[in-house]
């Protein structure tokens, strides 16, 4: 079950989502809050899955909560929930993964639920990284498509050292150079399958062959030295999963 914290400051509103995403029995509400210094005092000590965020707060905005979280080591996803249209590009910029305009409808939040579990692979994420739809050497796929400013650049999957989210942006690092696009992180996710390339942190892939070294972190982490020299962090989620895989 997902684990979702609201952030609104009119509590209808908040009492309305909360609701909408109780009844669809596949939400768990972890807490609420009316403003931006309460939201992220609370989200210091508990572990969501996603935040569903207002646009206008009182004290700031909602788009200053997302680009907070995407610097945090364990981001949530982003959903805004807001009666603004205007925002919309900014919020697909933080990477949020759904737009809601208000009044939000029932049919509509199942949609949002729905794409969670799809793309955010929150079923998923139990599921041993041996388990889970890779077939590296049968099924390599050989070019990524990266749509960068106006034109299409064909990347060797071979190259890509990880692929991670920094700045509100994904970044592909390769073996040359590092691109920037737009395109949340479960969208490479998706067309990587087929490479050996698998999901270690909420924001990042890696390149399991781009690996040199596993360097322990604190609290049973790791960080992964990458042939770059990069260091690309492993959350607890994924420790387990990467110990059986790569056998350490």
């Amino acid at each position: 079950m997902l684990k979702a914290f609201i952030v609104d400051d009119e509590p209808l509103a908040r009492d309305e989502l909360s609701y909408l995403l109780k009844r669809s029995k596949q939400v768990e509400i972890a807490g609420e809050a009316d403003c931006v210094e309460t939201a992220l005092e609370k989200l210091k000590n508990l572990d969501i899955d996603v935040i569903f965020l207002d646009i206008q707060l009182e004290d700031q905005t909602g788009i200053e909560i997302a680009s907070q979280l995407n610097q945090l080591d364990y981001p949530p996803l982003i959903v805004f929930a807001t009666a603004f249209d205007e925002y919309a590009l900014k919020a697909f910029e933080l990477n949020a993964v759904d737009y809601l305009l208000k009044p939000i409808d029932e049919k509509r939040i199942q949609q949002t639920i729905d794409k969670l579990y799809k793309l955010a692979g929150s079923k998923e994420q139990n599921i041993p990284l041996s388990s889970r739809p890779h077939s590296f050497q049968n099924e390599r796929s050989e070019k990524l498509a990266v749509s960068i400013d106006e034109k299409i650049v064909l990347v060797n999957t071979n190259d890509i050292f990880y692929v991670g989210t920094q700045d509100g942006k994904t970044v592909i690092a390769t073996e040359r150079q590092k691109y920037w696009v737009y395109e949340p992180l479960i969208t490479f996710e998706r067309k990587l399958q087929t490479a050996p390339i698998v999901r270690v942190h909420r924001a990042f892939l890696v390149n399991i062959d781009a690996i040199i070294e596993i360097e322990p972190w604190f609290n049973s982490t790791y960080n992964l030295i990458m042939k770059s020299g990069d260091k690309v962090p492993v959350s607890r989620t994924y420790t387990k999963d990467l110990k059986q895989l790569l056998g350490f």
